[in-house]
């Protein structure tokens, strides 16, 4: 092997082919998703086997849709899938650093070098990396702080618009919710062909009404959310078929519709369950003016609970006494169908705050994409909140790196090989964002790197519009701390995992019995 060191035991090449072909398929995938990467990344076109077309330059779906059978490749999708689940923004940074760790991973093992010595220096490489990155984290103060702007910008993709409402739903939101570590920001953001950009101080639920009508103006509503059918309760099928069965099935019915004057006498203006609703029912509420949404999702049920202050029961708790069953009411201030938007607004719950961003664009294909840019924007101000921001352009990661082959220096052993491989692969985003600029990374990244030591300032990086080494801090290209910690520690992760397999082997498909 020319400019390396032969493995010992003499099995020469054939030792590396399910290394190399791991590392060709995480090389194949990495390729896909690295041309978006930073301000002059460009767009990935899908092409779905009817025709149908994605533009996308978001690498979660990049991945998610990409028609993938290497199990090595679905590994590095797995990263993807993690951060996009875990954060919600940071899924390229995340593919292009498992791409780059593998690479060199691999590089080291076919000079020689053995792998649980790559593995081990790996890790240790990920975990100090990991340590100097989050010590270079600077806290944001709060809503208000400008720098939070400047994240919701880089992160939406440099859309001024998009940005401004992300900003304003947070600050509607309040920073207690921001950082309440079970509430999901990005789930928040609604979009429509027919909307315009709005931040609604409230619930959006997109349903239409069993009983929609234009003469249900606007109004307050106390809430009835049903965890089950809002229907009588009934017999099984085969107790049906007899006569017992039947008229206790008819007295089942004529108790549940005995029970429906409970609604007018407890002022009900609003039902949703997440089953179906019986037609009787239905035509009752219509008479008197009740809104009643069926078949909705669980996660807007629970939306709803959790707004409104209302607690979900089965229908055999709707038979119980009238002042019972009114500790289970929540209230909306206001509840409205929006019919140019299909869907039901609600406003001045008395639960916890709420917000909806909708996102308005002309095409069905615009609006998608939008879409998945105020969510990214979204998740990155969240993230940004809880563990605060980093400066961008691949600036922190190349700083780290620097500080890493200094560490790699006073490592003995050969895991320092495996250090040295994370050191060159947080060089990476860096690399990448200056190719996709249209400038030579090698000398902008030494560019880079010569600067930082020589200003001890680690927010230097490119300006991809000059070509000239620039403080990212300075201009407010900001990137939340929490992305690129998880993003590193996945790709870590799951480079370990490749550089540690051996042998693939198909398994057997297991047995049918006749």
């Amino acid at each position: 092997m020319s400019g390396g060191v032969k493995p010992a035991g003499g099995e020469g090449e054939e030792a590396y082919a399910t290394l190399r072909n791991n590392a060709g398929a995480i090389r194949a995938i990495t390729s896909a998703v690295e041309g978006t990467l930073g301000p002059k990344g460009l767009d990935t076109m899908l092409v779905g086997p009817r025709g149908e077309v994605i533009i996308t330059n978001d690498g979660v779906t990049i991945l998610e849709q990409m028609d993938v059978t290497h199990p090595a490749a679905r590994l590095l999708i797995q990263v993807a899938r993690s951060q996009q689940e875990q954060i919600g923004d940071g899924t390229t940074t995340a593919t292009v650093l498992a791409g780059a760790i593998v690479a060199e991973g691999t590089a080291q093992v076919t000079r020689g070098v053995p792998v649980a010595k790559v593995v081990r220096g790996v890790q240790e490489g990920v975990a100090a990396g990991l340590r100097m990155l989050a010590k270079r984290a600077r806290p944001l103060e709060g809503l208000e702080d400008p720098q939070l702007h400047s994240i919701a910008y880089v992160a939406g993709r440099e859309n001024e618009d998009l940005a401004r409402l992300v900003i304003e739903g947070a600050k509607k939101l309040g920073l207690p919710k921001m950082r309440d570590a079970q509430f999901r920001f990005s789930d928040t953001i609604v979009s429509h062909s027919r909307a315009q950009n709005e931040v609604w101080p409230g619930l959006l639920i997109q349903k239409r009404p069993a009983n929609a009508q234009p003469d249900f103006p606007p109004d307050s509503a106390r809430v009835l959310l049903f965890q089950d059918a809002f229907e009588p309760e009934s017999v099984h099928d085969e107790a049906l078929m007899t006569d017992s069965g039947f008229q206790k099935q008819m007295q089942l019915r004529e108790q549940f519709r005995s029970l429906l004057p409970k609604l007018v006498e407890l002022q009900v203006g609003f039902i949703a369950s997440d089953r179906g609703v019986d037609p009787e029912a239905e035509q009752f509420c219509t008479d008197h003016g009740i809104m009643v949404l069926q078949r909705i999702s669980r996660a807007d049920l629970r939306r709803i609970a959790d707004y409104t202050g209302a607690r979900p029961l089965r229908r055999t708790g709707f038979g119980k006494p009238a002042e019972e069953l009114a500790g289970y009411l929540g209230y909306a201030g206001h509840v409205s169908y929006d019919e140019r938007l299909e869907s039901v607004r609600m406003g001045e719950g008395k639960g916890r705050a709420q917000v909806t961003i909708v996102v308005g664009a002309s095409t069905s294909e615009v609006i998608g994409e939008r879409l998945r840019i105020a969510k990214d924007a979204a998740s990155s101000v969240q993230a940004a909140l809880r563990g605060g921001c980093l400066p961008g352009g691949g600036s922190a990661e190349a700083a780290v790196a620097h500080e890493l082959e200094r560490y790699r220096e006073t490592v003995q052993g050969m895991e320092g090989f495996g250090i040295a491989a994370v050191a060159e692969a947080l060089r990476r985003p860096l690399a990448q964002i200056v190719v996709n600029a249209g400038y030579n990374p090698l000398e902008k990244v030494e560019e880079v790197k010569a600067a930082q030591i020589a200003t001890g300032n680690d927010a230097l990086a490119i300006d991809c519009d000059t070509g000239a080494v620039t403080d990212m801090a300075a201009i407010g290209v900001m990137d939340p701390a929490d992305v690129k910690l998880h993003a590193l520690q996945a790709a870590g992760e799951v480079a370990a995992a490749i550089l540690r397999i051996h042998t693939v082997i198909k398994m057997r498909q297991p047995r049918t019995e006749e």
